[in-house]
């Protein structure tokens, strides 16, 4: 049953629907600068302090599939309001906590709301806008612009609120905007009937585990030794698990993730495509914030404001520069020519010297691999979510959301690990320091690279003029 939706209702819709990819990803970066004042009140010890950011990022990308699937069978609005209650709940917690335990379980409940709302929100956005492809394209646009605005900001205001509040602050700034999406989301949001089908449970546990193993025993390797027993049996359960995963969607009735999904063209290349470009981009704001504070003296504030550039030109990049591009040049070669110049982008940052200085090793650098993540993220994630059938449109959100949230997840440690091994562990050493974020931004190019190379072989190319198919109907 499809109904018709005024246009200025919609476009308020997507302004909740941004709002809430806003949200998602500034939870991931706005713990970042209160993590020694958090340290130092809860007692974390130094190699347990990147669980703050990990149980977050884990808990987020090992449930985006179960996400998905409840938004297809009970309802994208009904999952995504769920999603603002539970991210409330797990503000509070860990704004509330008094113990480790209390706050990685807090951290660990955003995660799980964050699940909830970014893929039912992908699925919000198709039904409002998924008939009309000029307006789609434009409100993909708006919503991949939100990701790295919520990233700068994340920093930006972690580091004013560290400074003139209290870290627990960093958290409560989420219960006003979760009370009014709340509020707003019956207003706004179209609504979709419930779909009969079960809930894979034993699928979501063993995926969310596996990738938690992953994380884990890349993170842990610089210190226990990449040929440690320990590394290696963490790396072979989490195999395990994963093939369980798949080897149970295999034989189930409705599976959590349907393997077949994965024929429609260019579904499984976009999403390859998002995975190496969060595994490329995540490590490069990770360690160029480190740089802009260990090695040049930044202090939060001045840090945050040194992103703004690089954000600015993203959200223009994605919103006016990448509509138009995908129009003439379709999506494959916007991918592939985003990747490049993203990978350029990093190589050039790979200069970075000991005694350097914004204007010469950050901005000029960080400009060129904003305007790559520009030009491949809107094209690949508009091909991964409108390869999918009408009725998994939910299950193609989550997807693309795992895609891109366990890429960055699984590149930063690994570009963790790179980064400790030449030297980024030597705090106070600034030619050691920046070894190893030189070497983080290197191998963070290569990845880049590797996803161009994937990207022009394995993406079949379609007319630029050619508008596909809309992915759901209007509700």
């Amino acid at each position: 049953m499809s109904t018709q939706v005024s246009p200025t209702r919609k476009w308020w819709a997507l302004a909740l629907i941004a709002a809430a990819q806003f949200m998602v990803i500034m939870d991931t970066s706005i713990i970042g600068i209160a993590l020694p004042e958090m340290q130092t009140d809860l007692g974390f010890s130094q190699e347990n302090l990147t669980w703050v950011f990990n149980a977050y990022v884990i808990a987020f990308g090992g449930l985006l599939l179960l996400g998905g699937r409840l938004s297809d069978l009970w309802g994208a609005r009904r999952i995504f309001a769920s999603g603002w209650v539970v991210l409330l709940a797990g503000s509070i917690t860990a704004g509330a906590a008094g113990n480790v335990g209390t706050e990685l379980a807090g951290r660990a409940i955003q995660g799980a709301g964050a699940a909830l709302i970014a893929p039912s929100a992908l699925t919000l956005l198709m039904m409002l806008f998924g008939s009309n492809q000029q307006e789609l394209t434009k409100a993909l646009a708006v919503y991949g612009a939100a990701a790295p605005a919520g990233g700068t900001a994340g920093v930006f205001l972690g580091g004013v609120i560290t400074e003139y509040l209290s870290w627990p602050w960093v958290f409560y700034i989420n219960i006003p905007i979760a009370l009014i999406a709340l509020a707003a989301t019956p207003l706004l949001m179209p609504n979709a009937p419930a779909r009969s089908g079960s809930i894979d449970i034993l699928g979501a546990l063993t995926v969310t585990a596996g990738l938690a193993l992953a994380v884990y025993s890349i993170v842990r390797a610089p210190e226990v030794g990449w040929g440690s027993g320990q590394t290696w049996g963490y790396l072979t359960a989490s195999a395990v698990l994963l093939a369980a995963f798949v080897l149970i969607q295999s034989r189930r009735r409705d599976p959590l993730m349907r393997l077949g999904i994965f024929a429609a063209p260019n579904l499984a290349a976009a999403n390859i495509a998002q995975l190496l470009l969060g595994a490329a981009w995540i490590p490069m704001w990770f360690f160029l914030n480190l740089y802009l504070q260990q090695v040049l003296g930044y202090s939060a504030f001045p840090a945050g404001a040194a992103l703004l550039p690089m954000t600015t030109l993203i959200m223009l990049g994605m919103i006016v520069v990448a509509p138009r591009a995908m129009q003439r040049f379709g999506a494959k070669p916007m991918i592939v020519t985003g990747l490049i110049v993203l990978a350029i982008g990093l190589g050039w940052m790979a200069l970075v010297r000991p005694t350097g200085n914004f204007w010469v090793d950050v901005l000029p650098a960080s400009l060129v691999a904003a305007a790559g993540m520009s030009l491949a993220f809107i094209p690949s994630l508009g091909t991964a979510i409108s390869a999918a059938r009408p009725e998994e449109g939910g299950l193609a959100s989550g997807i693309v959301n795992v895609s891109y949230q366990v890429g960055s997840a699984l590149g930063l440690a690994t570009m963790t690990a790179v980064a400790a091994s030449f030297g980024a562990n030597q705090i106070g050493n600034l030619p050691e320091l920046t070894n190893g974020f030189s070497a983080a931004f290197l191998g963070a190019a290569v990845i880049a690279l590797a996803g161009a190379g994937v990207t022009a072989v394995s993406m079949r190319t379609a007319q630029p003029d050619t508008a596909p198919e809309p992915v759901l109907e209007q509700h």
